[in-house]
């Protein structure tokens, strides 16, 4: 792992599969953030949050820019794994019971129906519509208990951050076993559904668009995010740049 921007990340795709694989092996319940622009800059601006971001087992790098970032700042060249990514590239893999939670039963029976195509033991697998409020309002013990039921190994959440990562923190006391990974719009993604938002183009991501084409499907919810970020990474910047510095002197 390594920290950068007050996130600890773990870049290489291999040792992501190999953590989770030795937490589930292990029987020991932990969390997986998916860490994009708009969770970098949330933990930036609440300690709160940065805690709840640093309590799970490592974050994967959700933005190709971070990347850029780190590249300019250190010199290192690292690599992002988006969460789309990582939840199809598990799914396939055909290795882990899984449980799906979210919200709108439509996306979930459309997700299933969809994944199953890629895997055909999802037929089987759970996909539980959460309630809609506060994250302190769910109930945990509930939840732990059908999730034990279950026996997954894999627990899906997709509510969106900040409420996702919370959600995850929250529950891990409650759990036994199973890892947890936040994967926001990978449902929608993956639904088939013509009217849940869509993945940009292969060509968009490449060129680093991906939030111009989120922009233009979700303009109120993207531009306030966007604004966001741009107005607070140069502080971001600024703070991971002295931080090098300091770390020069000391050695």
């Amino acid at each position: 792992m390594e920290k950068y921007f007050d996130i600890r990340y773990q870049f290489d795709v291999p040792t992501v599969h190999k953590n989770i694989e030795e937490h589930i092996s292990n029987g020991t319940p932990g969390y997986i953030c998916v860490a994009d622009g708009n969770i970098l800059t949330m933990v930036h601006n609440n300690e709160e949050y940065r805690n709840v971001i640093d309590g799970s087992i490592f974050s994967i790098c959700d933005s190709s820019w971070v990347p850029k970032f780190v590249k300019w700042i250190y010199g290192y060249e690292r690599m992002h794994y988006c969460g789309s990514d990582i939840f199809i590239d598990i799914v396939r893999s055909r290795k882990y019971r899984m449980i799906f939670l979210g919200t709108r039963q439509t996306v979930l029976d459309a997700l299933q129906q969809n994944l199953t195509k890629e895997n055909p033991d999802v037929a089987e697998m759970t996909f539980k519509e959460l309630p809609f409020c506060n994250v302190e309002e769910f109930d945990y013990k509930s939840i732990a208990q059908t999730i034990e039921n279950d026996g997954a190994d894999i627990i899906w959440v997709a509510l969106g951050a900040p409420k996702q990562e919370l959600f995850m923190n929250h529950l891990e006391p409650h759990l036994k076993k199973g890892v947890m990974i936040a994967i926001g719009a990978a449902f929608n993604f993956y639904s088939g559904l013509s009217d849940a938002p869509q993945r940009c183009p292969a060509w968009m991501r490449k060129m680093h668009l991906e939030f111009l084409h989120r922009i233009f499907k979700e303009p109120k919810k993207q531009i306030r995010r966007c604004w966001h970020i741009t107005t607070t990474l140069p502080a971001i910047l600024r703070k991971e740049n002295r931080l090098k510095k300091s770390k020069a002197r000391v050695a």
